[in-house]
């Protein structure tokens, strides 16, 4: 009997499964990708310890033109027309979680007047944690 010699099979890369890998990737990516919710430029006062805070936080970004955005650590910041403003602001975030944290994001050239003011207004709307963001001096 005589025997036929199998067909050879060439050499091939799958490119089906590229198409999906692809498409998985950029899902992943997507989702993993963070977006701030302020960009606010400022230029942070300096510290030799800086401490963190949780990440969804509220932020308070003022420059040093005394504009203030507001955001509530899950949409982009927007701007406010006056400091009387951020007890409004600071009650609606805080009707969903009364233990929220508030971050201000002050430039170093911001007189405390104004740094204190938004305090007293974060206080009056029984704000529990606050955060002064500054950036980290490193120490020779």
């Amino acid at each position: 009997m005589k025997l036929r010699k199998p067909k050879t099979l060439g050499a091939y890369i799958p490119t089906v499964s590229m198409a999906d890998i692809a498409m998985l990737l950029i899902i992943f990516f997507m989702i993993t990708t963070t977006i701030p919710v302020d960009r606010t430029p400022v230029q942070l006062p300096k510290s030799i310890e800086r401490s963190g805070f949780p990440e969804g936080s509220a932020v308070i970004a003022i420059t040093p033109e005394g504009l203030i955005n507001v955001s509530d650590g899950k949409e982009q910041s927007h701007p406010i027309a006056d400091v009387s403003d951020i007890f409004s602001f600071a009650a609606n975030v805080l009707v969903d979680d009364p233990t929220h944290t508030f971050v201000i994001k002050a430039d170093g050239q911001v007189p405390y007047q104004l740094i204190d003011a938004v305090m007293t207004q974060l206080r009056s709307a029984r704000v529990e944690k606050i955060v002064l963001l500054t950036d980290q001096e490193t120490v020779s």
